[in-house]
């Protein structure tokens, strides 16, 4: 049924490039719409034929970590669907979990528009969005229905991001209001303080900052759920070192490598079509391509300074089997996709998938996990 999608995808693609944003939502609004059906014969019919083509299962692929199984590496990044409206679909679409958000404590409009940019020279974007989301209270009623129609078949992670109207002094506790009100619908959280979208967020990634909204929410947490640490590509080693210690301090499960730069360093575009403005002049993370090598560098050395003790999720410039394998064999054991996977169509979770089995073959491995960190092992 999808098969015919295929070189018509580049095409939608380019009739979309002036508004991402509304095709987002579009998307979004249509997936909700199906995930909504799949009790239905046709919805079944349909999910069906989705998982036909996207999904690809085999067992060298699986994984454990944190108590959870992952069918395999490949999840959906935070960012795409920002209130979970199609959170029962992803698995179907082949990924092996995904994350939700960033949601915060109070609902919030977010930016001004435009504020989400396609730079095609670079096979990159840039977004400015500013966590806009329904609030946790929304997010927390829409997967309650949502895993009442059916359980969760893959790992969902929650993207805890501070409210623009909190103040940084009460972040700790609008990190925890959120967790409170979601805990109980997703799998994993991740601390999100590294987004440049929210004014005065990434100060929260400094040692005496960061530590009360670890303790916050570790007491909220009480063991339950793995809590995860999401850290800007745009840290000095030093303060990555600093997160790293305080991760070990407060028992997290992980680290996310790497949220999205502000750096504007060798773009090929130089100016915004739809605003007519010059790159360094618009403000926003970029994402894609122009971070794979900095998201890399960063996965080696939180590997090598903890060896292998906190799992590390990596996400940044993946769009082949190629990039992924890179991150695996830097020391991530995970990865999130985002704007690979809206450059390259729904096709690129089994392309990459197969393009890591290949590279295990080659290398003898009966399972993904011996891949991992395969650098320091050369």
């Amino acid at each position: 049924m999808f098969k015919f999608a295929r070189p018509i995808y580049p095409i939608l693609f380019s009739t979309l490039k002036g508004d991402p944003e509304a095709a987002n939502k579009q998307l979004l609004k249509t997936l909700s719409w199906l995930e909504k059906s799949r009790n239905t014969s046709w919805g079944r019919t349909i999910e069906k034929q989705l998982q036909t083509s996207f999904c690809l299962q085999d067992e060298r692929l699986k994984q454990n970590l944190w108590g959870l199984n992952f069918a395999n590496p490949v999840g959906l990044a935070a960012g795409f669907d920002k209130d979970g409206i199609a959170a029962g679909i992803w698995s179907s679409f082949g990924f092996g979990f995904a994350e939700l958000g960033a949601v915060t404590l109070n609902a919030q409009i977010g930016n001004p528009r435009p504020r989400l940019f396609r730079l095609a020279l670079d096979r990159a974007a840039l977004n400015r969005m500013g966590a806009n989301n329904l609030g946790a209270a929304v997010m927390a009623k829409t997967l309650q229905s949502t895993w009442q129609r059916k359980p969760r078949n893959i790992p969902i992670g929650i993207n805890l991001c501070k409210s623009k109207n909190t103040p940084l002094n009460e972040a700790a506790e609008d990190y925890a209001g959120s967790f409170k009100l979601l805990k109980d619908w997703a799998d994993y959280f991740v601390v999100n303080v590294s987004s440049p979208n929210t004014p005065g967020l990434r100060s929260l990634q400094a040692e005496e900052q960061l530590d009360p909204i670890l303790a916050a929410l570790q007491q909220e947490n009480q063991g339950s759920k793995p809590i995860l640490i999401k850290i800007s590509p745009d840290l000095e080693w030093e303060a990555i070192a600093a997160v790293l210690d305080l991760a070990t301090t407060h028992n997290l499960a992980g680290i996310i490598a790497t949220n999205t730069t502000t750096k504007r360093d060798g773009l090929k575009t130089q100016v915004i079509e739809s605003t007519g403005k010059h790159v360094k002049d618009e403000a926003g993370g970029i994402s894609g391509a122009p971070l794979k090598e900095r998201s890399t560098e960063i996965i080696r050395y939180i590997w090598q300074e903890t060896r292998g003790k906190l799992p590390i999720i990596g996400v940044g410039g993946i769009f082949t089997a190629e990039d992924a394998w890179e991150k695996i064999t830097a020391g991530a054991s995970l990865l999130q996709v985002y704007t690979g996977w809206v450059y390259e169509g729904p096709w690129m979770v089994n392309r990459i998938l197969e393009g890591l089995l290949k590279k295990m073959e080659k290398n003898r491995f009966s399972k993904l996990s011996e891949a991992v960190a395969l650098d320091f092992s050369c």
